[in-house]
């Protein structure tokens, strides 16, 4: 039995996961937010509960906004602020008297999703998260890829590639560079440049659901950035399906049309790699939390 626990900046979200992977129990509570103290108790509660009535031990993955740093053991890169420079995987270790597995949110879709979701079948995948920020995991024969700075699948902290003129400027982005794929790819990067070519104010969902030419056009700007920036990972880790997860990936068309452009960035005569939906939308993140322990079956 696996306890997937998924620490976002507004909720904390629990599920009991069978071996087989139904769902036999799912519990949600508001993060104590700015409260580092008051995360863990919540954690720890959320941990009890789904394990009240179980006759055995569970293990537990925890999703996470950022990462464990690997040369000091303490999160870094996370939005979650309060939870910068604490050693989180420790403290809950000691807190739960048991083994935790931590992984980035974006490490926990693509676990998800290659596990038992969109790509089971598939020996080697990149899940990305298309939302607010851009990130992504690499999933390999069912085993996560960290590596040792811990930044694996990062992709969205890349430059864009083959940048237009109009492009190069490239908007800033909070890691302190410019011109980031995050900048481009994430939702409040398509509403900028949506607003910047057209005047108009409207979020990327908007640009999404309307059909008037300015949308289009920039929908169609989005897809070709979409495709240069897979098709660079692509080119490196020639991956056998991308599984789109987040907001964004709600955007039915990008399924169809990306891997048509694609090929133009693909350094391959033929590109045989699937992008895909998400199986389990929303819920992959808590899930692939839960799996961060699957090899303890293949040992």
């Amino acid at each position: 039995m696996r306890i997937g626990i998924d620490l976002g900046g507004t909720k904390i979200e629990g599920i009991l996961l069978s071996s087989d992977g139904e769902v036999l129990q799912r519990k949600r509570v508001p993060t104590p937010v700015g409260n580092y103290t008051g995360t863990l108790q919540s954690i720890c509660d959320l941990v009890d509960e789904l394990e009240t009535g179980q006759s055995e031990i569970c293990t537990i993955g925890v999703g996470i906004p950022g990462t464990i740093a690997p040369d000091t053991g303490l999160v870094k890169n996370a939005n979650s602020t309060w939870l910068i420079g604490k050693p989180l995987d420790h403290d809950l270790m000691h807190a739960l008297n048991r083994p935790v597995r931590l992984a980035n949110d974006a490490d926990c879709f693509a676990m998800s999703e290659a596990t038992d979701g969109a790509a089971a079948d598939c020996h080697t995948v990149f899940g990305v998260i298309l939302g607010t920020g851009v990130g992504g995991g690499i999933v390999v024969n069912h085993h996560l890829l960290s590596g040792p700075n811990a930044i694996a699948g990062e992709w969205g902290h890349n430059p864009m590639p083959a940048m237009s003129p109009s492009e190069q400027s490239g908007a800033p982005c909070y890691c302190g560079r410019s011109g980031c794929i995050e900048t481009f790819l994430s939702g409040p990067g398509l509403a900028a440049r949506h607003h910047q070519q057209t005047g108009e104010k409207l979020s990327a969902e908007q640009i999404a659901s309307l059909a008037t030419p300015a949308c289009e056009a920039s929908l169609a700007a989005y897809e070709d950035q979409l495709a240069r920036a897979l098709g660079s990972v692509i080119n490196i880790i020639d991956p056998s399906a991308i599984v789109l997860g987040g907001g964004l990936s709600k955007i039915d068309r990008l399924f169809s049309n990306v891997p048509l452009i694609w090929d133009r960035y693909v350094f391959s005569r033929t590109v045989v790699t699937r992008l895909l939906p998400p199986k389990h939308g929303d819920s992959s993140g808590v899930r692939g939390a839960a799996w961060l322990w699957h090899d303890e079956e293949d040992d």
